[in-house]
């Protein structure tokens, strides 16, 4: 039997990114006794949902400054850590990417996911200020033998991405997320966490931005769309669980879906 702890860290990021950044160490830090996967959410270096200054696009590269705190916190605390940033678009400046970066407990940066589904939904567009990632192949890793995948936020709303992530045998996907708050939209968060997780027969880990904008509620659900561990609304919450590879076989055994398929995932498009 293979497992692997996992928490989820939830904050508020903001405009101050040497805050977040200050913030992000210190939540890796603190989840690090109960995880040995660290899940952070989505713009985790930079966020203005309130669009307080508007004309500003503020971005890294990978070997940036956020990305060197993240580094230098995986291997001080030993822990693999999946966090979202900003990320520098050479090609359009204006237009950067919403990526996801792996860092393993050694501190290095293995490998990153560009965000395929860009937020163009309720009254919101991201594709405005956001370069939506060609389909290429997904984020995957390995911790002590447990398969890892990833994916962003408004990527939960499309089920064909996480079939993808599966086939390639995926038995937990982390999705760091800046879910928005508003009217039943912690339900869909909730709801569409399970249902990711049953149809899959994996473990979903969502960790997500906090109010007063987005929804909080980082958690943790097993391949029977059980919630294991939930971290309510609070900023700086943590939800941690063990993802064990003989539940997801026993799950499989009960509910042998996936071998009962008969329809396959093709990209409508590779842009």
């Amino acid at each position: 039997m293979s497992t692997l702890r996992v928490a989820a860290a939830q904050f508020e990021a903001g405009t101050d990114v040497e805050a977040n950044r200050l913030a992000v160490t210190e939540l890796i830090a603190t989840a690090a006794p109960t995880g040995d996967l660290v899940v952070l959410p989505e713009n985790a270096m930079y966020s203005d949902p309130g669009k307080t200054q508007p004309d500003l696009c503020y971005s890294e590269t990978v070997d940036g400054q956020f990305v060197a705190a993240l580094m230098k916190s995986a291997a001080n605390s030993g822990v693999h850590v999946v966090c979202g940033m900003t990320e520098t678009n050479a090609d359009d400046p204006r237009r950067p990417f919403n990526t996801l970066v792996y860092v393993n407990s050694q501190g290095q940066l293995v490998d990153v996911y560009r965000k395929i589904h860009l937020y163009d939904a309720f009254g919101y567009k991201e594709s405005d200020k956001v370069t939506a990632a060609r389909i290429d192949r997904p984020l995957m890793f390995e911790i002590a033998g447990i398969k890892v995948g990833a994916a962003t936020c408004y990527d939960l709303r499309f089920p064909e991405i996480f079939r993808w992530i599966a086939d390639e045998g995926a038995d937990l996907i982390a999705l760091p997320a800046a879910w928005a708050s508003g009217p039943a939209k912690e339900f869909h968060w909730e709801t569409l966490l399970r249902a990711r997780a049953i149809e899959n027969t994996i473990y979903m880990v969502g960790s997500g931005q906090t109010g007063p904008s987005c929804a909080g509620h980082s958690m943790i659900v097993d391949p029977m769309g059980v919630t294991i561990a939930s971290a309510g609304e609070a900023a700086g919450a943590i939800a941690s669980g063990i993802v064990s590879s003989d539940r997801i076989e026993s799950v499989r055994a009960t509910n042998p879906s996936l071998k009962g398929r008969r329809f396959g995932v093709t990209p409508l498009d590779r842009q």
